[in-house]
């Protein structure tokens, strides 16, 4: 196998170049089964300042030729909050592209496409697909659109209007690619093409995104870049590791000191039994023992029955 350009860096560099759409219309018809064709790339947030973030996440926005919005967006590292991050982008996407007084019937189809390389919740599957639903808490049917705004809408459910997620856990694949999605899954995952791939656009990153067509400067850029991604992760399992260190050693600390604390006020308490029953058998009241011990007279009449 031939190594190629790993897609991240791509959607930085090369993908935006019309030439190479096919690379990314290809994914896209892959992962929603139609096939995509990208009208334009619009503006997103990708030109980073925070220098963790230049080499953490990259994203890029298309709108297709039926004027719905995409946003794909590949995370490196670990967010814990990435599912309401999700949920702000497609969002944000909804409010920014209507004009103002414009009718809802206006609103964007919003697609977004997320590719990330750590564990992001929990589940079995290395893709997955969140869409909108209303569901009768009664019956148990799904809500449907009526004749006339299947009509005017040019859809046929509910959900179509509403913002689709689509999660690619690209670590978690670990299979032998035998169907267009997990072609590209693959590719994903190791910078290599499938030898037989099928799938549409990895033919032309099999002709565009080779590393042997790079510059020597540009090669020199890429494997920077790949560095930094291993560092950030490097520094990120480091952290992770120490603070667990740290939590475990604080942890036996505490209990030893919860320990050393516990005995002493046993002890405490062993001796003032001790002495309350002494002054008990000397004929003391319970009232003056509780001012000699500090106990109060329930627990001396508590001591001098559990002692008989």
């Amino acid at each position: 196998m031939e190594n190629y350009i790993r897609f991240d860096w791509a959607m930085k560099r090369l993908l935006r170049n019309k030439a190479n759409y096919a690379v990314l219309e290809g994914l896209l018809t892959t992962l929603l089964e139609e096939k995509v064709t990208i009208h334009k790339l619009l503006e997103s947030e990708s030109n980073q300042e925070d220098e963790f973030d230049k080499y953490n996440r990259v994203d890029m926005l298309a709108e297709n030729s039926q004027g719905e919005l995409v946003l794909i967006e590949v995370q490196n590292n670990n967010e814990y909050a990435y599912f309401q991050r999700m949920l702000f982008g497609a969002s944000k996407l909804v409010t920014e592209y209507i004009n103002r007084g414009e009718g809802y019937k206006k609103v964007r189809k919003v697609y977004s496409v997320n590719i990330v390389y750590f564990s992001l919740g929990h589940g079995k599957d290395f893709v997955y697909h969140g869409k909108t639903e209303f569901i009768g808490i009664h019956e148990g049917d799904i809500l449907e659109l009526s004749p006339f705004q299947k009509q005017t809408f040019k859809v046929d459910k509910v959900s179509q209007l509403y913002p689709e997620y689509y999660i690619l856990k690209v670590n978690d694949f670990n299979r032998v690619a035998r169907t267009p999605l997990e072609e590209w899954i693959y590719y994903l995952n190791t910078g290599n093409v499938p030898e037989h791939a099928t799938a549409p656009g990895l033919d032309t990153v099999k002709e565009q995104l080779k590393l042997d067509r790079m510059s020597r400067e540009e090669l020199k850029a890429y494997y920077k870049h790949l560095d930094n991604i291993v560092i950030l992760r490097d520094n990120i399992m480091t952290e992770r590791a120490e603070g667990r260190a740290e939590g475990r050693a604080e942890g036996r600390a505490e209990g030893r000191a919860e320990g050393r604390a516990e005995g002493l006020a046993e002890g405490r308490a062993e001796e003032k039994a001790a002495i309350a029953r002494n002054l008990k058998s000397l004929g003391l009241s319970p009232e003056q023992i509780a001012k000699a011990t500090g106990l109060t007279e329930a627990e001396i009449d508590q001591l001098t029955t559990d002692h008989q």
